[in-house]
């Protein structure tokens, strides 16, 4: 068992010793690797730190076929020590025919939520120990439609408010501690605030502040980092977030192939734009959140479901009579950071669909992007877009985090500046660009390069999933636990999971969605009471700062609220 600090303890007050068996059987699937400083959990490490491999920083290419660094650089802050690196975060893609087959018995069962006489002790916790948080939540319900501006905020029974972020940890307005998995969404895979970002930031704010509107010696740096390292991307541009870079790659396949169509894959996100809120989150539900968006906004968008390319076939060859298909936009996870996970060879297929009806591939990887590897899912899965969408881990969790970037002959339409006369797809932004968000992508970059942050973070994850799988099965229950190197999901309720694939079927599932959604709300306000913050109680990113310790301290509370069904 591991020991808990008495910092840790008070982290959750729910939290208490049920989760031996998890975390005795998680440290033996894993070698311990108690070293990173920053990412410190406060307890006492139980073996021998582990030797933690890093990527050089030097900026060179070398002679990885994916365009990775293989060689040793120096042991930095969080007493890493060299090794040679795979690259990629991926350790394993798992079976998705079996884990399918696994899914769909989880919703086919009855649900197992927090049993009735342990859910008034959770929210209890909540109005014992998180009294600031509350009455911060009262005055944002003034003053902010629904009190709360982000869509991954868990906000059951009210939305926790955040004081410091540091690592591994988050604390709130009350002084309660909390394992973060949610990270920020995603962006932060070195842990949140790491100095060696923080200090080059700084630096550039004392000399030029945020923002000139002209070019800055660390747009380009950037830029020539993603290029180095992404497969498909040969040029960049800059933009505000990834929901921009989404509306950019579009109207430039449209511009570029001078064709009408596009197809995403059903359940995916790509965004808030009016062309793209279509068969958002569930595949096939179309416009159902489409609430004050023309039809014609979305007359153009089509979906197909995950995992099925003769679908995507016959959707190109009927478009190719009807002004052609611009292009394919895809996850290449899968929908929902991999909530649907695609078959291994997906990826390819794609491409080669996309090359037999001359339309773009574009690749959306927000999420994915340097959280695959530092060369993404491309390289992971060998696939070469036409386009490539960035955010999130682009600026290491600072803002203006979004990019389009992809062949030279395509983004040369994206030529910016007074003046110009070229035919081009617009964009633009005055905050693009700006170079406190350019050295925060800059160095961010270079110390996912030392630290080889997608490897560990995705060992991490491996670390976390085996041990949830010794939970839920030594406790019997149905739930489902898997991940895409340092993405975990973690299913509970299976509420994105229920076939919408008919609008019949629709129909027959909301009022069930409804029952499910619930108990998702509900198993996220247990796992924040017991000091884990996820995203939506049913996914978990893992990051740099994430050590064995860390990971096994996670899996006793983890063990903790299952002990509640």
């Amino acid at each position: 068992m591991i020991e808990t600090s008495p910092s840790q303890a008070s982290s959750g007050p729910l939290h208490g010793n049920a989760g031996a068996g998890a975390a005795a059987s998680s440290a033996g699937a894993g070698a311990a690797s108690g070293a990173a400083s920053g990412a410190s959990s406060g307890a006492a490490p139980s073996a021998a730190p582990e030797t933690r491999p890093v990527a050089p920083h030097d900026g060179s290419r070398n002679d990885d076929p994916a365009g990775h660094a293989t060689g040793a650089g120096p042991a930095g802050d969080h007493g890493i020590t060299p090794s040679p690196s795979p690259g990629f975060a991926v350790s394993e893609w798992p079976d998705t025919h079996a884990l399918y087959e696994r899914l769909a018995a989880l919703v086919k069962q009855p649900m197992r939520p927090i049993r009735p006489d342990a859910m008034p002790k959770v929210m209890r916790w909540f109005d014992e120990r998180c009294a600031g948080s509350k009455a911060m939540a009262t005055r944002a319900q003034a003053v902010i439609p629904g009190g709360v501006q982000h869509n991954l905020a868990f906000n059951h029974p009210f939305p926790i408010a955040i004081r410091q972020a540091e690592g591994a940890w988050l604390s709130d307005i009350d002084g309660n501690r909390y394992l973060d998995f949610l990270q920020a969404g995603g962006p932060t895979l070195l842990g949140s605030n790491p100095p060696a970002v923080r200090e080059k930031v700084v630096a550039v704010l004392n000399e030029c502040g945020p923002v000139t509107g002209l070019l800055h010696e660390y747009e380009v740096k950037l830029a020539e980092l993603v290029c180095r390292h992404m497969p498909g991307v040969e040029m960049l541009r800059m933009l505000g977030s990834g929901t921009e870079a989404v509306m950019g790659a579009v109207r430039l396949a449209r511009t570029h192939t001078r064709k009408r169509w596009v197809i995403k894959i059903g359940g995916a996100y790509h965004g808030w734009s009016d062309q793209l809120v279509y068969g958002m989150r569930l595949p096939k539900t179309g416009r159902m959140e489409a609430v004050g968006i023309p039809r014609g906004a979305t007359a153009q968008t089509q979906e197909c479901l995950p995992n099925d390319p003769e679908a995507l076939r016959r959707l190109l060859r009927w478009n190719r009579l009807r002004g052609g298909t611009a292009a394919v936009l895809v996850e290449p996870f899968g929908p929902e950071s991999g909530t649907r996970p695609v078959h291994k060879d997906f990826n390819a297929q794609v491409r080669r669909l996309c090359d037999e009806f001359g339309a773009l591939l574009i690749f959306d990887e927000v999420v994915t992007g340097f959280r695959a590897g530092l060369s993404g899912a491309q390289g992971y899965f060998g696939v070469t877009p036409d386009l490539t969408v960035l955010g999130k881990c682009l600026t290491g969790g600072y803002p203006m985090s979004g990019a389009i970037g992809g062949r030279k002959d395509i983004m040369m339409s994206l030529v910016g500046g007074i003046g110009t006369t070229s035919r081009r797809a617009f964009v633009g932004g005055t905050l693009s660009a700006n170079p406190m968000t350019c050295v925060a992508g800059y160095h961010a970059l270079l110390e996912t390069e030392r630290t080889n942050a997608p490897v560990m973070a995705g060992r991490a994850g491996d670390r976390l999933r085996r041990g949830l799988d010794e939970i839920i099965q030594r406790r019997g229950l149905p739930y489902v636990a898997y991940n895409l190197g340092s993405i975990v999901h973690l299913q509970t309720s299976g509420v994105l999971l229920l076939d919408t694939s008919s609008l019949l079927k629709l129909i027959r599932v909301k009022e069930e969605a409804r029952r499910r959604k619930h108990m998702m709300e509900e198993m996220g306000a247990a796992f924040t009471a017991h000091g884990l913050i996820s995203v939506a109680g049913s996914r978990l990113y893992t990051s740099l700062a994430d050590t064995d310790e860390v990971v096994d301290e996670a899996l006793n509370r983890f063990d903790d609220v299952f002990a509640l069904v």
